[in-house]
């Protein structure tokens, strides 16, 4: 009886012992092992990859690449002291010749003094290197023992690249330096959201040293965003302009190739001169964004609006003197010495007078100069274009109302003065008079792509279905033609397709002055559409401040225009879409060819007597574009680990190139290659096996 007494006190005491011990856990000590357990646990956001950006055939022009970062564990659980003492000097000396930022001493001290204060964290490197580089780093001694031996961390992230270098960068956009923030601009900005993804949830937790992730909601992958650039003529564009801006020593430079039909942008360029005399494409949209007086090329503007109001027929005639006329205090003049005389207004349009349409506009509408810019309105000059990437510039068309409104303001605003207008918003009324009058908003985008398959297109959109009636459309239509065909842009005439357009040379002002003779600075352009009779595609060129004493519009941006033509027209001609070709465009400049290593395209070049570049590293893979004086060797850039286009490659340099890349090949068929998989713009780890099919 006693000992069960004893028996039963004891239990009483045990139990409530562990009741007092259970109510200090709970509520003494509860929130230190909390912390203790949420310092071996935690929940993470899981980022999305982001979606790519592609060419209107596919081809990758912005992606996302893994890369990694190099992180240590000096206090690993299974590093011991032999293992470390006994590899440290190796470890070090394979991290610094790898970096080559740091002596091997310094890395030495850096992970020794690391391991020494108990440190469980240390980034050996901020450099962010590729997978294959990161397979390299796992054979150093120590962290080819793993995780837990050898302490080694790798922290994995993405890093946007563009394998077509600077080919139309500034409207593809770039990323902000934090690049979870997202697009910066350009089509990174605008479809910012949806290349985005959404982010997932991870579970992280502690277990022997290392930790351990658990999935628990997996992130949706951002959509790709296919664009309607043409990689070939986006090339094309790039090449002709950057050689004028070089030539003529130029600040800076815009062209824009836009499909009539539909307003998609095929090509878009903003090259601008580096302090040492490059140009880049990195520095700001000119194209959408800058304002500037265009000049003679506003001239078409003027022309529908007093056709419109019935103030003339384009056969009667107009006095340009002797190429002088005075309006108030200020003097008009022609670049024409001696003047044209009497002429018609075909005439001056064609030769560009511009006391021609300045003294028919002081005449028609001096009384009433708000019909005049009404008329200039009712052409959807001041409409917003409403397209997806920002800093769209508005059309500044001022009124009597604006202070600097003067007797000279409306014959100056009628030849492209006293007004500012963005390149695309002009094209976009040279484009509406192609299309018989109807003004498509400029697209850049095609579709939102998911693995490949659409999930969301755009259609072309009308901004206004007629900005003039029929019989100015066709009349200026006329006109167009005959500015090349008679006019100011005879050195772009050609066959067998022929271009309208118009020319411009605009003074440039600073601070509200045009500058004396020797220190003026000018805008050429010209803007236009192809072929003349069945318009396909619209141009415009603008280049700034040429130098060098040669800034017309016709020679400096006209030129241009027709080298992107010549090219753009033998692609369609070779794709079928143009039938009546009587003389092949290619006859008119040097050869086609697709490249491959610069040895070998010099030696052929050498053989048929080409002149070419020759200023490029032998054993570089270059395309070339055909001059009319020359073929343009320019390298071709491959972006590690991303599938390379080796499409229309012979089949010794497609297999070349991608051996070269770590790839095996495997091909079939004979002549060139037609297709491959995986396609280009894919990532790959070395050792991937790519099928290339060859059709002769």
């Amino acid at each position: 009886m006693i000992a069960a007494t004893i028996v039963m006190v004891f239990l009483i005491v045990a139990m409530v012992a562990i009741l007092i011990r259970i109510f200090e856990l709970k509520l003494v000590e509860g929130s230190k092992y909390a912390k203790d357990v949420e310092m071996l646990s935690r929940e993470e956001e899981a980022p999305a990859t982001r979606g790519s950006i592609l060419a209107v055939d596919g081809r990758t022009m912005a992606c996302s690449l893994p890369n990694y970062r190099i992180c240590m564990d000096p206090n690993a659980d299974g590093l011991t002291d032999e293992v470390f003492n006994n590899n440290i000097d190796a470890l070090a000396a394979k991290l610094s010749s790898f970096f080559r930022d740091k002596s091997i001493s310094e890395y030495k001290t850096l992970i020794s003094r690391a391991r020494h204060t108990g440190r469980r964290y240390l980034i050996v490197n901020n450099r962010r290197i590729s997978y294959n580089e990161l397979l390299e780093v796992r054979q150093f001694p120590i962290f080819n023992l793993g995780r837990n031996k050898g302490g080694l961390n790798v922290e994995e992230s993405g890093q946007r690249a563009r394998p077509f270098g600077i080919l139309a960068s500034r409207t593809i956009g770039k990323l902000y330096q934090d690049e979870s923030k997202g697009g910066m601009n350009g089509i990174e900005l605008a479809y910012n959201k949806e290349l985005c993804g959404t982010p997932g949830r991870v579970s992280k937790m502690r277990v022997t040293g290392r930790w351990i992730n658990k999935e628990i909601v997996a992130p949706i992958p951002g959509l790709d965003v296919r664009t309607t650039i043409d990689v070939d003529f986006q090339d094309v564009a790039e090449l002709s302009l950057m050689r004028q801006l070089e030539k003529h020593n130029a600040e800076h430079g815009v062209a824009i190739l836009m499909e009539v039909k539909t307003g998609a942008v095929r090509a878009i360029v903003n090259l601008c001169r580096r302090a040492d005399g490059s140009y880049t494409e990195d520095n700001y949209n000119y194209a959408v964004g800058e304002l500037a007086e265009p000049g003679s090329t506003f001239k078409l503007a003027t022309v529908m609006a007093c056709l419109e109001d019935d103030m003339f027929e384009v056969d009667d005639t107009i006095n340009t003197y002797d190429g002088e006329y005075k309006f108030y205090d200020r003097v008009m003049r022609d670049s024409h010495k001696g003047g044209l005389g009497v002429v018609s207004i075909r005439e001056a349009f064609e030769a560009s007078s511009n006391i021609a349409f300045s003294r028919l506009v002081q005449k028609y509408y001096a009384n009433d100069p708000k019909k005049f810019i009404e008329g200039l309105r009712d052409l959807g000059l001041c409409d917003s274009l409403g397209i997806d990437i920002k800093g769209e510039g508005a059309t500044n068309i001022k009124d009597v109302s604006d202070p600097t409104w003067s007797l000279v303001s409306l014959p100056w605003m009628s030849i492209g003065y006293e007004l500012q207008i963005t390149p695309l918003h002009l094209l976009t009324l040279y484009n509406a008079v192609a299309n018989n009058g109807q003004m498509m908003r400029p697209m850049f985008v095609e579709a939102l792509m998911d693995h490949g398959r659409d999930v969301k297109t755009f259609r072309p959109k009308v901004i206004r279905s007629s900005i003039a009636s029929h019989s100015t459309i066709r009349t200026v239509q006329s006109l167009l033609k005959g500015v090349v065909e008679n006019g100011t842009a005879k050195n772009i005439k050609n066959t067998p397709y022929k271009i309208a357009g118009k020319t411009g040379t605009a003074q440039i002002a600073k601070k509200g002055s045009y500058g004396d003779q020797g220190e003026r600075k000018y805008l050429a352009s010209f803007a236009g559409y192809f072929p003349a009779d069945d318009p396909m595609y619209s141009c415009i060129v603008m280049v700034y401040g040429p130098s060098n004493n040669v800034y017309y519009g016709n020679v400096v941006a006209g030129s241009v225009v027709k080298a992107i033509a010549d090219r753009v027209y033998a692609a369609e001609y070779r794709k079928g879409n143009v039938k009546n070709m009587s003389t092949i465009v290619e006859s008119e400049v040097y050869p086609y060819s697709k490249g491959g290593m610069t040895k070998d395209v010099n030696i052929v070049m050498g053989a048929l007597k080409v002149p070419h570049t020759l200023d490029i590293n032998p054993k570089t893979w270059v395309s070339s574009t055909a001059q009319s004086d020359m073929v343009q060797l320019r390298q071709r850039h491959f972006v590690k680990n991303i599938m390379p286009d080796v499409r229309g490659m012979g089949a010794s340099d497609a297999v070349s190139l991608l051996e070269s890349m770590g790839l095996r090949v495997n091909l079939s068929g004979y002549g060139r290659v037609s297709s491959q998989s995986p396609a280009s713009g894919t990532s790959f780890v070395r050792g991937t096996s790519v099928h290339i099919q060859l059709t002769n």
